[in-house]
């Protein structure tokens, strides 16, 4: 099992409490963005630096994760990707997608997205908060104690 992070777009706090995990439970986590990233020095932790260009992390992620593989993403179509092949999706915010919320999710970023183009003001998300980073982390501490090891 491991790791993939969705990183070009993944806040700061985040990716710190995945490289605080990635140690503690030995696993192997990637980072893949569009531009360079910095990473502690472990033997745990990498970064993979993709060309630019639409969904390029995206697709990079998907050729290389395995069933089972963990992926850290806000990207609701890559989300479904990763369930389509077996492996888990987690947002930002702390979300553990299924494939029973995925599709939901889709569907609303497709709705969201039409009223977007039609010219109606949405918005964006809420600002990324203290409960956000709290859901995640123990949204992620939850996933890896059900890991053997």
């Amino acid at each position: 099992m491991q790791i993939w992070v969705d990183a070009d777009a993944c806040p700061g706090v985040i990716k710190e409490i995945i490289f605080r995990a990635a140690e503690r439970k030995q696993i192997q986590t990637t980072l893949v963005a569009n531009q360079m990233l910095r990473t502690p020095p472990s033997k745990f932790i990498r970064a993979i630096q993709v060309p630019s260009g639409f969904d390029v992390a995206d697709a990079h992620i998907v050729e290389q994760l395995s069933a089972g593989d963990l992926v850290v993403t806000a990207d609701i179509p890559l989300a479904a990707l990763v369930i389509e092949r077996g492996a888990h999706a987690l947002n930002p915010r702390g979300e553990l997608y299924t494939t029973a919320t995925i599709r939901e999710r889709l569907n609303m970023r497709d709705f969201m997205e039409g009223l977007r183009a039609a010219g109606v003001e949405t918005g964006g998300p809420a600002a990324f908060g203290q409960a956000d980073r709290q859901a995640f982390a123990n949204q992620l501490d939850r996933f890896l104690a059900k890991i053997p090891g």
